[in-house]
């Protein structure tokens, strides 16, 4: 009766740790989920749609994590197959330094405007 006790404790911890790391490795595929945009669904991301592609993208991430990959690794490979335009926040290069540069520009452009404006009066 002793030994049962044991085992079934046993038992119990193994099913809690293994619980425990599902949990974490699913943790990981949401936060890297949420940064893809899904093909499919304009204005989704892999993390919020229920698409075909999306549902295999997660599993793509899932076993990217299950070889050991890290967040860079997966992107890059992502990008490689998908193109930059898959993820939200792209790199900075010179493909899209316009992108990043123009939202100062016209901060800029629109401070001036206003302060002109005001000292007018």
């Amino acid at each position: 009766m002793k030994k049962m006790k044991i085992l079934f404790r046993l038992l119990i911890i193994l099913l809690f740790f293994q619980n425990y790391s599902l949990a974490e490795t699913s943790q990981e595929v949401d936060k890297i989920s949420k940064n893809l945009r899904c093909l499919i669904c304009q204005g989704q991301s892999v993390y919020d749609s229920q698409s075909d592609f999306a549902l295999s993208m997660k599993i793509l991430i899932q076993n990217k994590i299950d070889e050991g990959k890290n967040d860079e690794q997966i992107y890059e490979y992502l990008k490689a197959k998908y193109g930059e335009w898959i993820v939200y926040d792209p790199e900075v290069n010179k493909n899209t330094i316009l992108l990043w540069v123009l939202p100062l520009i016209l901060f800029v452009f629109g401070g001036i405007l206003i302060f002109r404006k005001v000292s007018i009066k």
